[in-house]
């Protein structure tokens, strides 16, 4: 069962998150910041995990603490239902379209934290979403998680699709990278014997 339920709470954030990493791409998602509740539902629903995050933050101030907090527990969520990370493919990648924004994702579930962000997303803000927040949450992931993460935008002008394409593809490439390679499900996917 390849589950975990993470609550967190700071001064600035109070956050409870709970996935299904072979769920069906279920989201129940309430942060405090409406475009970061889609960006996750996406996230959810492209990955198919079944996804629940509750985040009660500081958000009077701005969605900073909230957007990285939240990216910091699902790291630790990620790492907690990986567990050895035996059987796993490890790899994933995906090369997204949307519109007229083209984004590429690939992941290593590597037990290394190391993130490569080449996002020039044109607007300050979508909505009222900071957007280079974006690349928070992703440290957030990365650091908690101890993955390899590279996000390059190949195309596209438009502010939400190149940030949407970016979480679609995320969630798509971690859904091929936590999949169970059966021709090896019991061996760790490494040559090392550990990630």
């Amino acid at each position: 069962m390849r589950k975990a339920e993470i609550s967190r709470k700071t001064a600035e954030t109070d956050i409870r998150l709970t996935i299904d990493l072979d769920g069906s791409g279920k989201a129940d998602i309430d942060t405090g910041c409406g475009f970061l509740d889609h960006m996750l539902t996406l996230f959810a629903r492209h990955g198919r995990f079944d996804l629940s995050v509750r985040c009660i933050g500081d958000t009077r101030v701005d969605y900073h603490h909230t957007t990285e907090d939240i990216g910091i527990v699902l790291g630790q969520a990620f790492a907690r239902a990986l567990g050895e990370k035996r059987g796993i493919v490890r790899y994933g990648s995906m090369l997204l379209p949307m519109d007229e924004t083209l984004v590429l994702c690939a992941v290593d579930l590597s037990g290394r934290a190391a993130l490569r962000y080449h996002m020039e997303i044109p607007a300050q803000k979508v909505g009222d979403f900071d957007t280079e927040l974006g690349e928070e949450f992703f440290w957030g992931f990365v650091r908690a998680a101890a993955v390899t993460l590279h996000l390059r935008q190949l195309d596209g002008t438009n502010s939400h699709h190149i940030l949407e394409a970016a979480f679609k593809a995320f969630g798509r490439a971690l859904r091929q990278a936590v999949s169970i390679d059966a021709a090896a499900a019991d061996e760790i996917p490494s040559t090392k014997g550990s990630l």
